[in-house]
């Protein structure tokens, strides 16, 4: 047993992941904080806070900390990344963990030092910060560590990173701050624009999950949806198809594809050689989405293939990191 731990942090949009070596992720949950607005406390973290996310009477607020992949709020971060270090009881007499923290490719220096400063605040003894792009690529099983090309986007709930990675570091990359939240907005959208029915994140969320499609949807596959008739004012039920969601999300997708098609033209002959070999990986929630591999393929005329266990490519990563520490700078 060594005399510090080693803990590695996903800290993203929607979820929060955290690694410990030796025992795999222990925690995975989302960012969400519920805090008593009156007296600034907070009431619950992660699933807990998660399930009052729209149902809050006034004095309380379920607060997402992480918008757009960027630290919105850092009070509330703090919180939310104290609590869970609290929760794994590291605290020993030698030990002081070595956290990396994995963020969004396109993070400030101003916000990388904040991260830093609230790692240290939460005992930590070194804080190394990473690119979510370059983990989500180690943790899906790419050896970035030779010349040759490898291309990943990871889709996670704020940010879309698009990266193609060569010898252990970024040689072209792209950060949409258009994913999975980007996707529950257009549903919103979607139907109230065409049903006068407005529902929630949560209501969102579950039908992107149940029938949400990028290409070839069917309009057999439907699915009821609940809530409140912009009409009547009253609650409401209707019916939706796989069709029609994928018309919501096809301006997403078509961002998405855009985005990475740039990337792809930004990079150097030889390793866009390699990425046609290989194939693109989608890591993150929003390569779960069905078909996104299919209409990227199309799209782009290069294998696409889903990582496997993508949601949790990145703390795997982090894992993969603290394995191996010379992947850390």
């Amino acid at each position: 047993m060594g005399l510090s731990k080693e803990i590695g942090i996903d800290l993203g949009t929607a979820n929060i992941l955290i690694y410990v070596k030796g025992s795999g992720i222990v925690v995975n949950e989302p960012s969400v904080v519920t805090i008593n607005t009156e007296t600034n406390k907070p009431i619950a973290v992660g699933e807990e806070a998660r399930d009052m996310l729209g149902k809050t009477p006034g004095k309380f607020q379920a607060i997402r900390p992480l918008k757009d992949g960027v630290i919105a709020d850092f009070q509330i971060t703090e919180i939310l990344i104290t609590h869970f270090i609290n929760k794994l009881n590291l605290k020993g007499v030698f030990s002081r963990p070595t956290i990396l923290i994995c963020c969004p490719s396109n993070i400030t220096s101003i916000e990388k030092s904040a991260i830093q400063d609230v790692a240290l605040r939460c005992g930590a003894k070194r804080v190394y910060i990473e690119e979510e792009p370059k983990v989500a690529a180690i943790g899906a099983g790419l050896d970035i560590s030779k010349p040759s090309g490898n291309m990943v986007v990871d889709i996670g709930g704020g940010t879309t990173d698009i990266a193609v990675l060569s010898l252990g570091d970024i040689v072209s990359s792209s950060s949409l701050k258009i994913a999975g939240d980007k996707m529950d907005e257009e549903i919103i959208k979607y139907v109230k624009d065409k049903y006068k029915l407005l529902i929630g994140d949560r209501t969102a969320e579950e039908i992107k999950i149940t029938i949400g499609c990028a290409h070839k949807g069917s309009s057999e596959k439907i699915m009821d949806v609940r809530g409140r008739d912009l009409v009547t004012g009253l609650p409401h039920t209707i019916q939706i198809s796989e069709k029609e969601i994928e018309a919501a999300l096809k301006e997403t997708c078509e961002t998405i594809l855009r985005a990475t098609k740039q990337v792809l033209e930004q990079t150097p002959p030889e390793l866009s050689a390699d990425i046609v070999n290989k194939g693109i990986f989608l890591t993150g929630g929003g390569a779960l989405l069905k078909n996104l591999d299919r209409f990227l393929e199309e799209g782009l005329n290069v294998p696409v293939f889903v990582a496997e266990e993508a949601l949790d490519c990145v703390a795997k990563g982090c894992g993969v990191m603290l394995e191996n520490t010379q992947y850390l700078q």
